[in-house]
């Protein structure tokens, strides 16, 4: 499959960014890239904490090709979607479930303006979003894509008691303070680009938006954010409703992921009873369709496959 070529630092034409406001009136950076003539059908792609949109414009412009509307916005307290903490680029949130209600207002609407088949993909903390509004029925696509989704922390230094130790010292102060400096992992000697992707061209294009606009770049997250990110993926493991969810999910997952836990994602695997998985090696790091051409290009050929098969244009 050949590798799609744009300009990765430019929008695309006929790309629009705009806003949404939810209900609370929380306005939420939206990206929307309608296809050229009748739609295949129509994406919403999530993206991971502290994640941009534009960090997947080359994904996006290869799905544009392909016929689909491709739509995205940036999660609350995050991106270009605003601060809720005044700690400087800190990506905070009270609850998931305020997360979870973004989704679900959000794809109220867009349903409803777009063209089926309906397809809700996520990346990391997006993925467990996305998993998570299945699961509860506030959002009912299609199909479902998870990338790399973010089902487990690494245990890290504390192990089997990071949670707790993240409760304790979250607790020692205001929880909405950053709960560590400029990495995405605490704790480690690895680079954050090493932990992200093998492609430094393509790790570089992430820096060049966030200095372009510095309005858009995320630190790390608050105390908050780790202790409910804990509690969402416990609940979530053992939620019953897994069993119950038919959405047909394709699932990708880094075995070697130095980010978040690969494993975890495997452990909840055969919980979903329409589920394809496809794993990847030591040849991939966290962000799948960021990495080197081997890798994307392969990601890319599975969703193609899956969307072909299980998502057939009307």
């Amino acid at each position: 499959m050949a590798t799609s070529r744009i300009d990765r630092r430019s929008l695309p034409a006929g790309a629009r960014i705009d806003r949404w406001a939810a209900p609370d009136g929380w306005e939420h950076r939206t990206f929307d890239w309608p296809a050229e003539g009748p739609a295949r059908g129509s994406i919403l792609f999530q993206g991971g904490r502290g994640d941009i949109f534009e960090k997947y414009l080359e994904s996006f412009a290869h799905w544009h090709a392909a016929g689909w509307n491709v739509t995205s916005f940036d999660w609350r307290g995050q991106g270009g979607s605003g601060r809720l903490t005044p700690a400087k680029n800190c990506g905070h949130i009270d609850d998931y479930a305020d997360y979870v209600d973004d989704l679900r207002h959000f794809w109220s609407h867009w349903v409803k303006a777009n063209p089926g088949p309906h397809v809700a993909m996520g990346h990391s903390m997006g993925g467990h979003l996305v998993l998570r509004g299945l699961v509860e029925g506030v959002i009912a696509p299609d199909v479902a894509v998870l990338v790399a989704p973010m089902l487990g922390f690494k245990p890290g230094i504390f192990g089997r008691f990071a949670e707790r130790a993240a409760r304790f010292l979250g607790g020692l102060g205001n929880p909405a303070r950053p709960a560590w400096k400029g990495n995405e992992k605490p704790y480690t000697t690895e680079t954050r680009a090493s932990l992200l992707t093998h492609d430094p061209d393509r790790y570089a294009d992430e820096i060049w938006w966030q200095t372009h606009d510095p309005s858009i770049l995320t630190g790390p997250p608050s105390w908050r954010w780790v202790i409910e990110g804990f509690r969402s993926m416990r609940e979530l493991a053992a939620d019953p409703r897994l069993a119950q969810m038919r959405v047909p999910v394709l699932m990708l997952i880094a075995e070697y992921d130095g980010l978040i836990d690969g494993k975890a994602a495997l452990v909840l695997a055969p919980s979903l009873p329409d589920l394809h998985l496809v794993t990847f090696g030591k040849e991939s790091a966290h962000e799948i369709l960021r990495e080197a051409d081997p890798v994307r290009d392969r990601a890319l050929g599975e969703i193609d496959a899956f969307l072909a098969k299980r998502a057939p244009q009307a």
